[in-house]
């Protein structure tokens, strides 16, 4: 069975950014299994675009993209 094809994207962020992924991902783990900081962003794509499709929380998702600290500048 072949492997699953993925894409890759990268993507700059802050050091206060990456501190919230480790954190996340640190507590996600369990002693049985490690989650990485890959896993944490595909869960959070997957949770926001679920949400969104129904409806939920999109003028909140505009008004932190809004914010500097989620800008792609």
């Amino acid at each position: 069975m072949p492997k699953k094809e993925r894409k890759r994207l990268q993507v700059v962020i802050s050091e206060e950014q990456d501190a919230l992924l480790t954190r996340t991902a640190y507590e996600l783990s369990s002693p049985e299994r490690l989650i990485s900081k890959s896993e944490v962003v595909r869960l959070a794509i997957e949770k926001i675009a679920r949400e969104l499709g129904e409806g939920e929380h999109i003028d909140e998702y505009r008004t932190l993209l809004d914010t500097e600290n989620v800008s792609d500048e």
